[in-house]
């Protein structure tokens, strides 16, 4: 069993090409022994954005806080909100913009263990 605060998870930068004021945070991993599934917390600052990309396996998303977008692979902007939740399937292009000029867009990401 674990249990941790998300304000003891070290936040690290996201690097990947086209991501601009992401930070990345993994309270539950693979070395915590979790058979299936890894937590991730993103926050994108004001005006950040994750890269648009995609990936071959879905992903599990929970909006703690902030305003923003869910870019679709059709280039729509889906509307995101405080307590939204959002699938993404795999192979799906995808991209998180926050919209705010003032506050992050927080929110969870559940992924299979191994693409934490």
């Amino acid at each position: 069993m674990k249990v941790i605060n998300i304000s003891d998870v070290q936040q690290k930068n996201v690097t990947m090409d086209g991501a601009k004021d992401v930070l990345k945070q993994i309270p539950i991993a693979k070395a915590d022994g979790t058979p299936n599934f890894a937590l991730r917390v993103f926050t994108v600052e004001p005006d950040g954005h994750t890269p648009y990309h995609n990936h071959n396996y879905e992903q599990l998303n929970y909006i703690i806080e902030g305003e923003g977008m869910l870019i679709n692979d059709k280039g729509e902007e889906l509307p995101l909100k405080k307590g939204d939740f959002a699938l993404v399937l795999p192979n799906e292009m995808h991209q998180y913009k926050n919209v705010s000029k003032e506050k992050p867009l927080v929110f969870i990401c559940g992924v299979p263990k191994e693409f934490e």
